[in-house]
């Protein structure tokens, strides 16, 4: 019985660490040089008057775009990429 509750509590204390779970890959305030670490195949969407948009893409149908002002992240946006409808497809037997 004394086994099983240090068990559970041992699980409860380790559950409830801090240190074990993923640090967020976006949070507001982050400084510009830590994302860059982070994301290194982010790239620059573009500059604005002190503004900085980074575009990191998501996989094939998605990107983030984040917003840096002086150094620090203001805004993050997640956007769906436009779909690739109506592009003409080669017919086979033409090429033959």
């Amino acid at each position: 019985m004394k086994r099983g509750i240090v068990f559970i509590a041992t699980l409860l204390m380790l559950g409830s660490c801090g240190i074990f779970l993923p640090r967020p890959q976006f949070e507001k305030g982050m400084n510009e040089r830590r994302f860059l670490r982070q994301n290194r195949d982010a790239v620059i969407n573009t500059l604005d008057n002190g503004k900085t948009v980074y575009r990191v893409d998501r996989g094939e149908r998605f990107f983030v775009l984040a917003t840096f002002e002086d150094g620090k992240l203001v805004k993050l946006e997640e956007r769906e990429a436009r779909p690739a409808w109506g592009q003409p497809q080669q017919d086979p037997e033409k090429n033959k």
